[in-house]
C-alpha cells in the first residue's frame, strides 16, 4: 500500500521553526511506524527562501493540488499572511476542508484561514484571540480555545510558540499514536523529561 502524502505549501519568509517537528515525524514515523510522503507546493516553480534562510525548490504547484491526492495540508506561518495575504492558501485549505482532507495551520496561517471564514464554525486556537480578531472576515471568536493547539474536525491549529503541541496533535488527529505515546513525544521535546524517552522508545 502506497504511503500517505502530506502537502507542505510552500512561501517566502515560511516559519521553518513552526513546522520543523511534525515533518521530522511524518517522513521517519520514528515513533508512529509509518513514514509519510513529504510533498513540497508552491504558487510557482521557482525556489522560495525560509525564514530560516534555506531555499526550497517545490515539488508541485499550487494548480496541481487536489485533495483526493492528498491526506494532509499544512500551512506555516510566514510574513504575507500579516499583511493580508495567503488567499490562495486558504482557498486551497477550503477544497481541503470541503473534501474532508485534515488541514494543519500554525501561527500566520490561522489569520489567513480566520479571514476566509474557515474558523469561525470550528474549535481552533493561534497566538492570541486578540491576535485573529484583527482579521477582517473573522467570527469565530465563541469557538475560540486558549489551548497550545487545537483539533476542531479536520482542522488542527496552533499558535507560533507550540511547535510540539501542533506537531503531537496532528499526529492524534491523523491517528498515528496512541495518546501514551504522544505525551511522550510532548514530554520528551517540550519538557525536556528523560524519564518519558523509554516510552517514545516502545512506541512500535
Amino acid at each position: 500500500m502506497a504511503a500517505p502524502t502530506a502537502h507542505i505549501a510552500l512561501y517566502d519568509t515560511l516559519a521553518d521553526s513552526e513546522i520543523g517537528h511534525l515533518l521530522v515525524e511524518l517522513r521517519t514515523g520514528r515513533f508512529t511506524g509509518t513514514p509519510w510522503n513529504v510533498v513540497t507546493v508552491a504558487e510557482s516553480a521557482e525556489p522560495i527562501t525560509t525564514m530560516g534562510g534555506l531555499r526550497i525548490a517545490p515539488d508541485l504547484a499550487l494548480a496541481d493540488l487536489d485533495p483526493r491526492h492528498s491526506d494532509l495540508l499544512v500551512l506555516a506561518g510566514a510574513e504575507m499572511w500579516d499583511t493580508g495575504g495567503g488567499e490562495v492558501w486558504a482557498a486551497a485549505a477550503r477544497r481541503f476542508l470541503d473534501a474532508q482532507v485534515p488541514v494543519a495551520a500554525i501561527c500566520g496561517a490561522t489569520a489567513g484561514l480566520a479571514r476566509a471564514g474557515l474558523l469561525d464554525d470550528r474549535d481552533h486556537t493561534s497566538a492570541a484571540l486578540e491576535y485573529l480578531m484583527t482579521a477582517d472576515g473573522y467570527h469565530g471568536e465563541d469557538r475560540y480555545v486558549d489551548a497550545r493547539a487545537v483539533v476542531g474536525g479536520d482542522l488542527i491549529t496552533a499558535g507560533p510558540d507550540s511547535p510540539v503541541q501542533f506537531a503531537r496533535a496532528t499526529l492524534s488527529r491523523l491517528g498515528l499514536a496512541p495518546e501514551q505515546t504522544l505525551q511522550a513525544y510532548e514530554d520528551v521535546f517540550h519538557r525536556a523529561d528523560a524519564s518519558a524517552f523509554p516510552v517514545l522508545m516502545q512506541a512500535h
